[in-house]
């Protein structure tokens, strides 16, 4: 008797022990915007040293193209079984998902178990609503006016501009040579908001902006209008790229690497699309100045949030932490030349660390029009950048429409 209990107890531990190996690892997914193929392969990389190191845990990264990742991140931090991290980006548009209850805190998270051991305290804020932080920084980038040095060669340009006349000397030169002066994809519109961003801060200054942003300036006051003004001067000068509507950020890459334009007004990731034997040709300076003395930069900060519908909390914060760290960062951001979020990554290159220098200089640093803005706003206002562009003199009317669009966005935010 003693003998068939025994076995009756050796089957069922063995028994849990077959379920218990028959469930595997514990599966972690992460839905990710990374779909350009540098950005990708490099989290990979990530991917795979994680699962090295933790070998209990499996991750699967589901990749979606940018622009439709933004449109379908709501549906995956609402939804029931939703993804464990995200990608995403730090302030305002992380800070709207955490106000409305859709996030996990991850205050512990990061390297020595807080935010504060090796991350900015600037980052901090950036990351956090209520005092409780939702958002992991992993890399931030400058946007600058990148050129090809070929062009400026032929054209006879020898020093890159610092105001806003030497820009259109610049502009004038190239057109009269029969280069576009400045080439954009404003098929997606939101690189439209790096041009609002910049003529408004150098005309008005960055603290100005920020109200704007904020709501609390009209888009028909003078002063803005005077920013709307320049932008739309651009295109009636015919220093755009005619077609660039119809173009991708990407594809509006190619006449710049081709000598077909001179400039492009652009992040640091554009480089990720320039062919390696290209490189040495395309360099980058500070928006020039226009009214202001000083300047501000746009310094968009990327990383991950954890949905508070998650169902593997525990592997993510691991997964979290993981990228936080030094080794990831440093491997990350060396790979596609950004900048690491966590402090204790150093510079290893000149052209990362002249980025890192024109920031230092700035003013004020930002997220971005498309990010420091409410989602319905900023659609809003990089939609009107595009509408002026194709009609300049309409430029007017369209704000005004525009203006009627924050007083009731606004209003329904309070």
């Amino acid at each position: 008797m003693k003998k068939l209990s025994f076995l009756i107890v050796a089957s069922a531990i063995l028994a849990l022990g077959i379920t218990s190996c028959a469930k595997g690892p514990s599966q972690l997914v992460v839905n990710s915007y990374m779909s350009d193929e540098k950005p990708k392969a490099a989290f990979q990389v990530e991917v795979d040293a994680f699962m090295k190191a933790n070998p209990a845990i499996k991750v699967t990264v589901n990749t979606t193209a940018h622009e439709q990742f933004k449109t379908l991140l709501s549906s995956y931090l609402t939804a029931k079984d939703a993804p464990d991290v995200v990608t995403w980006f730090a302030g305002y548009r992380m800070q709207a998902f955490a106000a409305k209850g859709l996030l996990e805190p991850i205050d512990t998270a990061f390297p020595g178990g807080s935010i504060d051991k090796e991350f900015p305290m600037s980052f901090k804020g950036a990351s956090s609503y209520q005092n409780k932080v939702y958002f992991m920084p992993q890399s931030w980038y400058w946007w600058a006016v990148y050129y090809n040095k070929d062009v400026f060669a032929k054209i006879g340009v020898k020093e890159v501009p610092k105001t806003w006349d030497d820009f259109l000397k610049v502009c004038e030169a190239a057109k009269k040579a029969g280069i576009a002066p400045v080439t954009i994809g404003a098929k997606d519109t939101w690189t439209t908001g790096g041009w609002f961003d910049y003529v408004n801060a150098a005309v008005n200054g960055g603290q100005a902006h920020q109200k704007l942003t904020g709501g609390e300036v009209a888009y028909t006051d003078p002063s803005v209008k005077e920013s709307f003004k320049i932008i739309a001067d651009l295109s009636a000068k015919g220093y755009l790229l005619k077609n660039a509507a119809s173009l991708s950020w990407q594809e509006a890459v190619t006449p710049l690497v081709e000598g077909k334009a001179a400039m492009y007004l652009m992040g640091q990731f554009v480089m990720d699309s320039v062919p390696a034997a290209k490189k040495g040709s395309i360099d980058f300076f500070a928006f020039p100045m226009i009214k202001q003395t000083t300047y501000s930069v746009d310094t968009p900060t990327d990383g991950y949030m954890m949905p508070k519908n998650a169902k593997n909390k525990e592997a993510g914060k691991k997964f979290i932490a993981y990228l936080a760290s030094k080794e990831s960062q440093e491997r990350f951001c060396g790979t596609l030349g950004r900048l690491a979020a966590n402090t204790t990554v150093p510079i290893s290159d000149p052209i990362t660390q002249k980025g890192a220098d024109m920031v230092k200089g700035a003013a004020l640093a930002t997220q971005f029009y498309d990010r420091d803005a409410p989602e319905e706003m900023a659609a809003k206002g990089m939609n009107a950048i595009v509408d002026i562009w194709a009609t300049p003199a309409k430029m007017d009317d369209i704000l005004t429409n525009l203006d009627k669009e924050r007083v009731r966005i606004y209003a329904d935010l309070k």
